[in-house]
């Protein structure tokens, strides 16, 4: 099943330039394989993308996760077809490959397992900026919230959308990316990021905005209207890497 769901809401929907996101997770053991990543993703993967892709892009290293070692890699796309254009410009790169080939050469995998989610940004979703030169990393939390039914799905994004989203930029949660799973696992369901200073912002503003009088009114009005709209939510906090565009 592909978590397809119509996205129209009441916020106003402005021109977009990204609409797919191509979210990778790679799951690692400790050791060599995280040092590796960060080698081949600096040195080879970053470099042959960027000659080929002007979309976002963002590589993370997981901080707090039920798995770590853990590295992730998020890029925006404006079509479908700029994702194969791409897999076509990497995969004719003969520098990459030969570092590709190094790479899965060594004594051990380079990562245990991958998993690979297409996601469609929400009408109501931002443009991702690349980071100003010498911009420090900040965290970057990912949540994904799972719901029973497509209608319930909608009525998710219709809430953020909303009222919620003006609550969140009250309290200090600014996310840069809400999407709706189109391919991968855990569907129906929204995927959201936001970005921290650090974890001592994060605490504060999620605080701030779990006390809110006006969130707490609404979140009983959803409840009351349409049930519980999440019934699975998953929480990944990771640290933008020196070497990510976005950071």
């Amino acid at each position: 099943m592909f978590g397809l769901v119509p996205l129209a809401t009441a916020a106003a929907v402005t021109e977009k330039k990204t609409r797919y996101y191509l979210l990778e997770q790679y799951f690692m053991k400790s050791g060599p394989q995280l040092g590796r990543m960060h080698e081949f993703i600096s040195k080879s993967l970053l470099p042959a993308i960027g000659q080929a892709h002007s979309g976002p892009k963002i590589y993370l290293e997981a901080l707090i996760a039920p798995h770590t070692p853990q590295f992730a890699a998020i890029y925006g796309f404006e079509s479908l077809d700029h994702i194969e254009k791409l897999r076509g410009a990497v995969g004719g790169n003969a520098a990459l490959q030969k570092a590709m080939e190094a790479l899965e050469a060594g004594p051990v995998p380079a990562f245990e397992e991958m998993t690979s989610t297409l996601l469609e940004a929400a009408p109501y979703s931002p443009e991702i900026a690349t980071a100003a030169a010498g911009s420090a990393p900040r965290l970057f939390e990912l949540r994904v919230y799972r719901s029973p039914t497509l209608r319930q799905l909608q009525a998710l994004h219709e809430r953020m959308a909303g009222p919620e989203m003006k609550i969140f930029h009250r309290a200090g949660v600014r996310p840069i990316l809400y999407a709706s799973t189109l391919v991968g696992t855990r569907v129906p369901s929204l995927t959201y990021v936001i970005p921290f200073d650090n974890l001592a912002a994060r605490e504060k503003a999620w605080a701030t905005f779990g006390a809110d009088p006006e969130w707490l009114k609404l979140r009983e009005e959803s409840t009351r209207k349409h049930g519980e709209i999440s019934s699975v939510r998953q929480m990944t906090i990771y640290r933008a890497t020196p070497y990510s565009p976005v950071k």
